[in-house]
């Protein structure tokens, strides 16, 4: 059998990197800071981080089968736990038959938060504020003229007020502003900083907190995708049967918020996997999704699962994604650069659009295992490759021990080493 006959998986490591060269015209040297040789050294890492030792490194691998808005992408993943980059792949497989994922990123509008406290009068100082809204967004778009030269800059004020909380009333000033491609927090932050004394002089209070919102649910983006019925059904399972059981999956974490912090967890599992991969900051996107979660008082599920009038399955997801390619860490990792230019994004609004679309895929593929199979049956079973190596097995013992493992159901370690000392007796 050829190279090209082989799938993906098949293949060894240096040449799945020279498939995804041939498949995405991406050449191969931009493409080898993927494989981790010539990806962050440790004197990058010392200009990033203090008190800097060396790196660290994740499994890295590319999702496949994804059609997102009409154009195949290849997503590189970052992360360590088994089954999530095969998962999503399988799901992307699916979606495809029914026309792929169509996601769409709003404007890259970020929140800024000044909080205002010792006012004499709430009232006065909001109109106050109100009044001055024009000079103080015109000294906002003076600040970063780079990014005004690009289309970005301050693009409404809105003033709050905080009637509850431990230490009384006070007002909050939000700056909304458009960051462009960036993740943000630089841009909102030092604009803030700026307008601060102004605001204070304006209400008559003192400025506190000058900080940017990881809620952003003003830069929110949305995939869905619809899986032709004839598509669900395997092995004993009728495309019915799955298709009604993940519906009654997302019901259960519709409802309670025990279900759904793993029901988003799954899904983030996704979308940290290619923030990760793309240098971006994966803890402020989970915040703003777990916040957003709970917009309307109670915790819940991000996706929704439904039933269409052809009978196919239908899923959407909706989430703040506050991601960037220029910039922080994307601008001086090279497996980050590499990854980008993988899935040819051009803005972050493109980016944002394909994150969304995998985690709505990683969700659909926890689903359909609970509602069905169960989750341990190909979780554990790429967990054995795990034990298999903690347990010291090498080169092609890997595979062997962890399917004597599966096929046992004894995935544990002590078993692992008892089968490998009996192997090398």
């Amino acid at each position: 059998m050829s190279k090209k006959d082989l799938k993906f998986y098949e293949l060894t490591l240096f040449e799945r990197l020279q498939r995804l060269a041939q498949e995405s015209g991406v050449v191969l040297e931009d493409l080898k800071a993927l494989s981790g040789k010539d990806g962050l050294t440790p004197e990058q890492a010392d200009h990033m981080v203090e008190n800097a030792v060396g790196v660290f490194s994740l499994p890295l691998g590319i999702a496949r089968n994804f059609l997102i808005n009409g154009r195949t992408v290849l997503v590189p993943m970052a992360v360590e736990e088994p089954s999530v980059i095969a998962g999503a792949s399988f799901m992307a497989k699916l979606a495809r038959a029914g026309g792929g994922f169509h996601a769409k990123a709003d404007p890259p509008e970020m929140i800024g938060q000044l909080q205002l406290l010792d006012l004499p009068d709430l009232e006065t100082a909001k109109n106050a504020l109100d009044a001055h809204r024009s000079e103080l967004l015109e000294m906002a778009a003076a600040i970063d003229p780079v990014l005004s030269r690009f289309g970005g800059g301050p693009r409404d004020l809105v003033v709050r007020e905080i009637t509850s909380s431990p230490i009384g009333a006070f007002l909050v000033l939000h700056l909304i502003y458009d960051v462009r491609d960036a993740m943000g927090a630089n841009a909102i932050n030092t604009a803030l900083e700026k307008l601060a004394p102004r605001v204070a002089e304006i209400s008559g209070g003192r400025v506190h907190l000058r900080i940017l919102s990881n809620l952003a649910d003003r830069r929110l983006a949305r995939a869905e995708c619809t899986i032709p019925l004839s598509a669900l059904g395997f092995d004993a399972y009728s495309p019915e049967t799955v298709r009604d059981g993940i519906i009654e999956a997302w019901a259960f974490a519709a409802a309670d918020p025990y279900r759904a912090a793993t029901h988003n967890k799954g899904i983030m599992n996704g979308i940290d996997a290619v923030l990760i991969a793309t240098g971006n900051d994966w803890r402020a996107v989970e915040a703003g999704a777990h916040a957003y979660a709970a917009k309307d008082g109670k915790y819940t599920s991000l996706t929704r699962w439904e039933k269409d009038e052809e009978g196919n399955l239908k899923g959407s997801l909706e989430m703040p994604m506050a991601v960037g390619i220029i910039g922080g860490a994307t601008r001086v990792h090279p497996a980050a650069q590499a990854a980008l230019k993988l899935m040819k994004v051009k803005t972050a609004s493109d980016l944002a659009e394909i994150i969304v679309s995998v985690g709505l895929a990683q969700n659909l593929a926890a689903l359909r295992a609970l509602a069905t199979e169960g989750i341990q049956r190909g979780h554990m079973s790429l967990h054995a490759r795990q034990v298999a190596l903690a347990a010291g097995a090498v080169g092609s013992e890997v595979d062997r021990l962890a399917d004597q493992l599966v096929k046992e159901k004894a995935i544990r370690s002590d078993r692992a080493i008892e089968i490998l000392n009996e192997w090398r007796k």
